[in-house]
């Protein structure tokens, strides 16, 4: 299926295809301050709709997550970087995700801080 996504504002719009099937709540100190819900899939499976120049970019730490934003409304849709064999990933932020219904998705619990 594919899910359309975007930020507050809609400067940064993306699609990404996959099957949703939980999301994960990371406990880490962004996720647990930004609220979000995360879906990974590989990088290939998102694709920006607007130009990347839209988009802000965080890190911190030992900097392996991208964590991209838009400057304008300051919402994270989501971030990427590699998963432990190398590949690269995205996490989505699935509250930036259109006619998806959380509630029904279950959650899985990530401990980010002990990393």
């Amino acid at each position: 299926m594919i899910y359309k996504g975007s930020c507050h504002c809609g400067r940064t719009a993306f699609e990404v295809e996959g099957e949703l099937a939980q999301v994960a709540d990371c406990n880490c100190s962004i996720c647990s301050r930004k609220g979000a819900l995360l879906w990974f899939v590989s990088r290939d499976q998102l694709r920006l709709l607007t130009p990347d120049e839209n988009l802000a970019t965080y890190t911190f730490g030992k900097e392996r997550i991208r964590h991209r934003f838009c400057p304008v409304c300051g919402i994270h849709p989501f971030g990427e970087g590699t998963d432990p064999g190398g590949r690269a990933v995205a996490a989505i932020n699935v509250r930036c995700l259109e006619h998806v219904d959380i509630a029904a998705l279950p959650v899985t619990h990530f401990d980010g801080r002990a990393l």
